[in-house]
């Protein structure tokens, strides 16, 4: 069975990520969750464990249970990581090697494919920064994926919408399937 790490960050969209959890799992995948601190503001680490059937990672301190380095082991077992929603905080910290937290601390560990779906207000979105560690990503081997335009929490329209949940689960299990 492939292990899927999803990496999910203190946006709005985040609610989005746990039918993708649902859906993996449903598909036959592990499913292994980091959540931000700012992500556990939006959802419950519950949520993600009942969905995923395992614990939910939110800290880097937290309590042992057996023996190992929790980020190097996560990063060891996934076949693909995938942070989504991928904020403009979480992209600025991965694309300048800032590791401060369970989620970028592992994705510097990671050796799989990383897909990192973007989502936030389209003035964040289309900032000239915000493209350009979007940019260093994709020049590092990072798979960053377009957003959607649409209706944005906030009211306002414009790009920087997280795709439709059934979309990103169908890129998943594109690169699962490689």
């Amino acid at each position: 069975m492939k292990t899927v790490l999803i990496g999910v960050t203190g946006g709005i969209a985040c609610y989005k990520s746990i039918e993708i959890v649902n859906q993996l799992r449903k598909d036959g995948y592990n499913v292994e969750v980091i959540m931000t601190r700012s992500a556990q503001e939006f959802v419950t680490p519950l949520t993600f464990q009942t969905m995923s059937g395992n614990q939910v990672v939110t800290d880097m301190f937290d309590p042992v249970h057996k023996w190992d380095t929790k980020h190097i082991e996560l990063a060891k077992k996934a076949a693909l990581f995938v942070i989504v929603p991928a904020t403009a905080n979480v992209i600025g910290k991965i694309a300048n090697g800032i590791a401060d937290d369970m989620l970028t601390t592992t994705v510097m560990a990671a050796r799989s494919p990383v897909l990192i779906f973007p989502a936030m207000n389209s003035y964040m979105y289309e900032n000239p920064i915000v493209q350009e560690n979007i940019e260093k990503l994709k020049k590092y081997g990072y798979h960053v994926f377009k957003t959607a335009s649409g209706e944005l929490a906030c009211g306002d329209i414009g790009s920087g919408k997280l795709p439709d949940w059934q979309e990103i689960v169908k890129e998943i299990e594109k690169f699962c399937n490689k």
